[in-house]
């Protein structure tokens, strides 16, 4: 049986479940739930908390897991990146009390620096040949600088809210991270046969997320500028109308790209556009 391992509690564990209910696989889950067997694939599922995940994929009792970048990094864990998940996007950034004057990083030099990731921390300023002292603390990062504790923070950052609530000002990205699907190197055939399979569904769920369904209906003449503007996955699918002279066309849009091409196909002539969601795509 597959086993994997997902964040018990934390920011990606609620599009981890998201993901894994859309691609076919259901799980009980709850505060106490600490391992369980999902439905729709043979499958157990572990939940842990993230900085544990890479460790455990690493040592094989469990032949994969879902985690952050970030996490990934600092554990500098020996496992596999199977694939990059398009969520829990963030970053590692230092920030600064929001009154310092602050021309560069050489203002950290030889500074406190508050963070929860302190390997990646030292890695970073190692590579800039900056010496700084590195103050590791885990949780309420924030407010060690207001306690006198350091001169600045390196955190995770998605919209900043929390570090002008602090009084604090971000000033320098140290890592751009997101979800990734880490597995064991040395998983044996047929484990690594069954994980590809997970991969699979997750990968039609993720390509559906990023496009749409588009029928329109267009004047023959018009029909080759058409195509050149929603040209599909292979090709679009062209059916005549009752109404001579017209088609309708079918096709497959990555979503970002139809609002860039929308008033271009109106100016081609095309009518009645219906743009509809995809729920699955394998390509």
């Amino acid at each position: 049986m597959l086993k994997i391992a997902i964040q018990k509690n934390g920011r990606l564990t609620g599009d981890t479940i998201r993901l894994l209910g859309e691609a076919g696989i259901y799980f009980q889950h709850g505060e106490r739930v600490l391992r369980t067997l999902a439905r729709g694939m043979n499958l157990e599922i572990f939940f842990l908390r993230d900085d544990d995940i890479p460790e455990y994929v690493h040592n094989g009792v469990v032949h994969g897991g879902i985690v952050g970048w970030n996490i990934v990094l600092e554990k500098s864990a020996n496992v596999e990146i199977l694939k990059k998940l398009d969520f829990g996007h963030c970053r590692l950034s230092l920030a600064v009390p929001r009154d310092v004057n602050y021309e560069g990083l050489e203002y950290f030099r030889n500074k406190r620096i508050a963070t929860s990731y302190p390997e990646i921390l030292k890695k970073f300023f190692s590579e800039k040949n900056i010496p700084v002292f590195i103050e590791p603390i885990r949780g309420s990062v924030e407010i060690s600088v207001s306690m006198g504790l350091a001169d600045g923070i390196m955190d995770i950052v998605s919209t900043g809210s929390t570090l002008i609530m602090n009084g604090l000002k971000e000033v320098e990205t140290v890592l751009e991270s997101s979800a990734v699907f880490i597995g064991t190197p040395e998983m044996d055939k047929n484990a690594r046969k069954e994980i590809m399979e997970l991969l699979f569904r997750l990968d039609s769920v993720t390509n559906a997320q990023k496009t749409r369904y588009i029928m329109l209906n267009a004047p023959k003449e018009k029909l080759e500028e058409i195509i050149r503007l929603i040209p599909g996955v292979k090709s679009p699918t062209i059916i005549p109308l009752a109404e001579q002279g017209w088609v309708s066309v079918h096709s497959v849009i990555q979503e970002e790209s139809f609002w860039m091409v929308l008033q271009d196909l109106k100016n081609a002539g095309a009518q009645g556009i219906l743009v509809i969601p995809i729920e699955k795509m394998v390509i």
